[in-house]
């Protein structure tokens, strides 16, 4: 198997796997009990959201563990929409967020009586910053542009978007989920309000998240049953999934740049071979900053369900693009925001590299690539051929 789907996610690091396995059965312990069971569990939660925050370089108390980055996404969203509205009930959010935050926005239009303006991107998949700037009404309380986009890996001008926000005093929430580890992970340089992230995009388990919320702004739980994580999320905290996301980001962070830069290489090593094997091939995104990791191609004539499918049978591991939709293949709405056709857009397979990608699995995936796209083209013809006779 070539695993080229590191966007969807990564495989658990060795670090992250030692740091768990003691609070599977050692120090099992609920962190929220008196005891020394107990205090354990709460002094290894401590200890990662101090390595967190030290990497992130933020406040502790800044930080939020949640289950997941779209639980992290919801509760920024809809947390801070809610604490603003006496402000105001203007919400802005680009058209190609994740669906995390696109239908938690929804939410507070169609049920909570707030009014979201979608931003639209350029055909490279950007936000325009001075296009928002316009956007921003005195009733404006919140932005969410999220800083890469997990389909295409575009990247967004998160500096000049936060300066727009700052200079209206409105605050900015940016699912940073994909970007961890590939761009620089600290919410200092980019000045934003609120940040999701995900463990198990940067080699750490599933089943744990984390919301940084900058000091001195209010946000309404959206669950409630507790008085955990400083009354902002209730529930027993997973000592060993948040232990092992620490691990993993302090992992992850190692040698980024080198791994950064030896990421690009086989990325376009991958869109050079495939641009050989199907000269038809469209490149999308291809023209903006974007990670390092990530492809997104579209093969005319050709559908990424059945492209999906055959990559599988030869052993290769890709994706149309989000994998949160359950198993299904349908036109990507980044795509169809960037302008192209609906054909393009369910045309288009994404390829995302990782730590463990080597440039063998590389010239494996591109001679896979090449026999799918020539035996699906002849079918293609054969089956275009009978239906004009």
């Amino acid at each position: 198997m070539i695993y080229l789907d590191y966007n969807a996610t990564t495989p658990l690091c060795a670090p992250a796997r030692e740091a768990m396995l003691p609070y599977f059965d050692q120090d099992f312990g609920n962190a929220s009990s008196i005891h020394a069971a107990g205090r354990a569990a709460r002094a290894a939660i401590d200890n990662a959201r101090d390595k967190l925050a030290a990497i992130l370089r933020a406040n502790p108390h800044e930080l939020v563990f949640t289950g997941s980055g779209t639980e992290s996404n919801n509760l920024a969203v809809l947390g801070l929409a809610r604490s603003q509205r006496h402000r105001g009930r203007h919400l802005i959010c680009s058209s190609v967020e994740h669906h995390a935050v696109l239908h938690a926005f929804k939410h507070l239009r169609r049920n909570e009586g707030f009014e979201v303006t979608l931003l639209p991107v350029d055909s490279t998949g950007l936000v325009d910053p001075e296009e928002l700037a316009r956007a921003l009404r005195p009733d404006t309380t919140l932005v969410s542009i999220m800083a890469a986009n997990n389909e295409t890996g575009v990247i967004q001008p998160m500096r000049d978007i936060a300066d727009a926000c700052r200079s209206r005093g409105v605050l900015l929430h940016s699912d940073m989920v994909q970007a961890f580890a590939k761009l620089r992970g600290d919410v200092a340089d980019v000045p934003v309000d609120a940040a999701s992230f995900s463990a198990h995009k940067f080699y750490g388990p599933k089943g744990a998240g984390l919301l940084y919320l900058r000091a001195g702004i209010s946000i309404e739980s959206i669950q409630f049953g507790g008085a955990h994580e400083n009354q902002r999320r209730p529930g027993t905290e997973n000592v060993a999934a948040i232990a092992g996301m620490a691990a993993a980001a302090e992992w992850a962070l190692l040698d980024s740049v080198i791994e950064q830069a030896r990421q690009d290489t086989l990325r376009d090593r991958l869109w050079g071979g495939i641009s050989r094997c199907f000269p038809s091939a469209q490149q999308n995104g291809a023209t903006a900053t974007r990670l390092a990791n990530t492809l997104n191609v579209s093969f005319p004539g050709l559908d990424s369900e059945t492209l999906l499918m055959a990559l599988d049978l030869e052993g290769i591991c890709a994706s149309s693009g989000s994998a949160c939709m359950v198993g299904s293949v349908v036109a990507s709405h980044v795509l169809l925001a960037m302008g192209m056709t609906p054909a393009t857009a369910r045309a288009a397979v994404r390829f995302s590299l990782g730590k463990q990608t080597t440039t063998r699995e590389i010239d494996a995936g591109v001679e896979a690539v090449g026999r799918v796209c020539q035996r699906l083209s002849r079918h293609a013809a054969a089956r275009d051929a009978y239906a004009v006779a």
